[in-house]
């Protein structure tokens, strides 16, 4: 069994999907967000130190930590402040291909393994009627980038090069690699077995 450091429903639901044994205990670890980072760097160190937060209080398991961002043009964007915020975003996304990377980090015996993944995303062109439209519905409010591929925006995307589930904010085939490497079980098949 593993501790999914984060509160995020969708990383739950993904962990759920390939069956993997786990516990939710949120991580309160405060985030870095320095823009003059690379994104893979920045994701890195924020998933290391969302799973170090709970790994220190519950070390007797591996500690899943995780932390998604968008960018564009070398810029990172992460979750809105306010829907004006998430509107600005959708514009800027509009009719161009930005990119979603996502960090992931195990904490666990006093050790650690990171890895990060990134996916292209091709958005088409968006009217101000369709942008204010979604935002009314919610839906951007917790979402690095203002949007969720799994939900509305679905219909705004023409396509993506790499991983799905990394869009959605958990590259589970990194993940799947990652629990191999560190000898850790994501499937309840034995204690430092990570096969099926």
């Amino acid at each position: 069994m593993i501790i999914l450091a984060s509160a995020s429903p969708r990383r739950k639901e993904l962990l759920e999907q390939i069956g993997c044994k786990f516990t939710v205990i949120t991580s309160h670890a405060a985030e870095i967000s320095d823009s003059g980072m690379q994104p893979q760097e920045l994701v890195k160190k924020n998933a290391y130190f969302k799973a170090a937060a709970v790994a220190r209080e519950h070390p007797e398991y591996p500690v899943l930590g995780s932390d998604t961002v968008v960018s564009l043009n070398g810029h990172i964007y992460g979750k809105p402040r306010d829907e004006e915020h998430a509107k600005e975003m959708l514009k800027l996304f509009s009719g161009k291909t930005h990119q979603v990377t996502t960090g992931i980090a195990f904490v666990w015996k006093n050790q650690s393994w990171q890895a990060w993944e990134t996916t292209e995303v091709v958005f088409s062109p968006l009217s101000l009627t369709e942008i204010d439209a979604y935002v009314a519905t919610g839906e951007p409010a917790d979402k690095a980038g203002a949007y969720a591929i799994q939900g509305r925006a679905a219909a705004f995307i023409k396509g993506i090069r790499g991983s799905y589930s990394n869009v959605v904010g958990l590259p589970l085939h990194c993940l799947d690699g990652l629990a191999r490497k560190a000898g850790i079980d994501l499937y309840g098949n034995g204690e430092g077995s990570s096969s099926r």
